[in-house]
C-alpha cells in the first residue's frame, strides 16, 4: 500500500475562503476516504491552502512523510500560483484532482494549476469527476499503483554483472541517463565475483538443492557430459554467490552477462536467473528478485517496474520465432523464465512438476542445466522500454499465452531450441507492426492486463509510449 500526502487548494480572498471552508474540507474528506479504503495511508494538510504562506508550510509538512504520490486537490477555483509555491517543496509523482461541479469551478482551478505545471515543466497527471464514482476510484488507484512504482525505483540500485553482452546497443544504457530519469544508480560488478564466490559455497546447501531439484522436477536429464551433479551443482553454488553479492551490494535488481565467458568456461546462470526470478527457491518462499539475462539494462528496469506494479514475477525472453501460419510468437531464451510460469500455481511443487533440467546446448560450451517448461495459458501484458533517437519509449500491446495442446507445444519447441522455456503467444499488435517497429530483442511480461497502469508511469517518469496495437 502506498502513502499519499493530500493538499487541498482554495481561494485567496479572506471572505470567499471562509465561505467555502466546509465544502472544501468535506470534498477532501470524500477524497481522502476513497485512498483509504483502498488501504493507502493518507497524510492530509491541516487546512485548506489559502495563502503563501500555508501552501509552503503544509508542503513542507506533507513531503515530510516520504510520500509515494503527492496529491493537489482542487474542489473550488484557487489562486494558481498557491500550486506553484506548493509544488517547490514537494518531490516525486504529483496527481492533480478535482471536482466537477457547475457552482464550484473546481475543474478550473486545476485547469490554471496544471497550465502553470506545465510551463516549468512539472510532469504530472490530472483526475476530474466525484471521488464516490467507481470509474473515478479506478483512475486514481491506477495512478497511486504508478506512483508506487515510480517511488521503489526512485533511489534503488541495479546490479550489472559482467558488462555489455556480445555487443548489443539494447542491453546497454547510461548510468548518468538512469539516474536522471528513473533515479537508479548502476553498480559494476565484475563476473569473476560469482566464479570466485561459488567455490566457497558449502557443499551441504548445494546437496539440499540439488536433491530437491532432482525430486520436484519434472525430470532432470543428466547425461553425463553437459549435465552432470557436478554442473548442475556449480549452477547452484552461481545462484548462492549471486545471492551474496545482492546482499553485499544492496542490489535492488540485477542483470549478468554470462556470454561468452561464464557459458564457455564456467556454467550457464540458468538456474541462478529461474529462481532468482521466482517466489521461492529450495530453501522456501522468498521475494523475486528481477534478473535479466545477458546483463540487459532496459529489459531488467522494464521486469523491475512490472514487478512493482504487479508483485508477480515477470517473464524475460527472445522474441524468438513467429509462427504465421498460426499467428503464434514463440517467446523463450536460455532458461531465464522463472518457473512459476509453468503453472503459475502458488504451489512451487506444481511448477516443478511441469518443468524439465535438460543438458544444455551448444552454444554453452561450460554445460549445466536449461530449464525447460511452457508457459501457462493465460492474459498478459508484454511490454519493453526502449530509446529512439536517445529517447526513452516503452512499447507495449496486450495479449495471451496460448494453449496449443502438448503435440503442437512439442512441435513448436523442437523447431527452435527445445531445451530453453517457452512461452506460446498471441499479441493483439500485428505482426507486421510490431516487427517493423519493436526496438529490441528481449520481451517482458506479466499476467493480465496492466496497460493503464504502465501508461501511467510513463505519464509519471515522461517516458513516451508506443502502442504497438497501432498501426500508425
Amino acid at each position: 500500500m502506498a502513502t499519499i500526502s493530500l493538499l487541498t487548494f482554495s481561494d485567496g480572498r479572506d471572505f470567499v475562503a471562509a465561505d467555502i471552508d466546509d465544502f472544501c474540507r468535506q470534498k477532501e474528506g470524500l477524497l481522502r476516504q476513497a485512498f483509504e479504503t483502498a488501504g493507502h495511508t493518507v497524510v492530509a494538510g491541516a487546512q485548506p491552502v489559502t495563502s503563501n504562506e500555508i501552501a509552503v508550510a503544509e508542503a513542507r509538512r506533507v513531503a515530510a512523510a516520504g510520500p509515494d504520490l503527492t496529491v493537489f486537490h482542487y474542489p473550488v477555483w484557487a489562486f494558481p500560483h498557491f500550486t506553484m509555491l506548493a509544488a517547490t517543496a514537494t518531490t516525486g509523482p504529483l496527481l492533480l484532482a478535482s471536482t466537477i461541479d457547475p457552482v464550484q469551478p473546481g475543474m478550473v482551478g486545476l485547469l490554471a494549476a496544471g497550465g502553470a505545471l506545465d510551463q516549468i515543466g512539472r510532469q504530472h497527471t490530472r483526475i476530474t469527476g466525484d471521488a464516490t464514482d467507481p470509474a473515478v476510484r479506478r483512475r486514481l488507484q491506477t495512478t497511486v499503483t504508478a506512483a508506487a512504482a515510480v517511488s521503489g525505483l526512485r533511489g534503488s540500485t541495479f546490479g550489472r554483472i559482467g558488462g555489455r553482452p556480445m555487443g548489443m546497443y539494447t542491453a546497454a544504457s547510461s548510468p548518468e541517463v538512469w539516474i536522471d530519469t528513473f533515479g537508479v544508480d548502476v553498480e559494476e560488478i565484475d563476473q569473476w565475483e560469482i566464479v570466485r564466490r561459488a567455490e566457497l559455497v558449502d557443499e551441504s546447501r548445494v546437496a539440499t538443492a540439488r536433491a530437491w531439484l532432482e525430486k520436484h522436477a519434472a525430470g532432470v536429464h543428466y547425461d553425463g557430459d553437459k549435465l552432470t551433479p557436478e554442473t548442475l551443482g556449480r549452477q547452484i553454488r552461481s545462484y548462492y554467490a549471486v545471492r551474496e553479492l545482492i546482499d553485499e551490494w544492496h542490489l535492488d535488481f540485477a542483470g549478468i552477462k554470462g556470454q561468452p565467458e561464464l557459458t564457455n568456461h564456467f556454467a550457464t546462470m540458468d538456474v541462478t536467473e529461474a529462481f532468482l526470478n521466482d517466489p521461492y527457491d529450495w530453501d522456501g518462499p522468498k521475494e523475486t528478485f528481477v534478473c535479466s539475462t545477458e546483463s540487459d539494462m532496459d529489459g531488467a528496469l522494464t521486469m523491475q517496474i512490472m514487478k512493482l506494479l504487479s508483485g508477480l514475477p515477470v517473464l524475460f525472453a527472445d522474441v524468438r520465432h513467429y509462427h504465421g501460419d498460426l499467428d503464434v510468437w514463440d517467446l523463450a531464451n536460455s532458461g531465464q523464465h522463472a518457473t512459476w510460469y509453468a503453472a503459475r500455481s502458488d504451489d512451487p511443487l506444481e511448477n516443478l512438476a511441469k518443468t524439465h533440467l535438460y543438458p544444455e546446448v551448444f552454444f554453452f560450451p561450460a554445460g549445466g542445466a536449461s530449464v525447460h517448461h511452457i508457459a501457462a495459458a493465460g492474459e498478459a501484458t508484454f511490454a519493453r522500454l526502449s530509446r529512439l533517437d536517445h529517447r526513452y519509449r516503452l512499447q507495449l500491446t496486450k495479449g495471451r499465452f496460448v494453449d496449443l495442446g502438448h503435440e503442437t507445444h512439442e512441435r513448436l519447441a523442437r523447431a527452435s531450441t527445445y531445451e530453453w522455456p517457452h512461452a506460446f503467444s498471441r499479441f493483439d499488435a500485428p505482426a507486421e507492426a510490431f516487427l517493423d517497429r519493436f526496438g529490441a530483442n528481449h520481451i517482458h511480461a506479466i499476467p493480465g492486463d496492466w496497460t493503464e497502469e504502465l501508461r501511467a508511469v510513463c505519464r509519471l517518469l515522461d517516458v513516451d509510449v508506443d502502442d504497438l496495437e497501432s498501426t500508425r
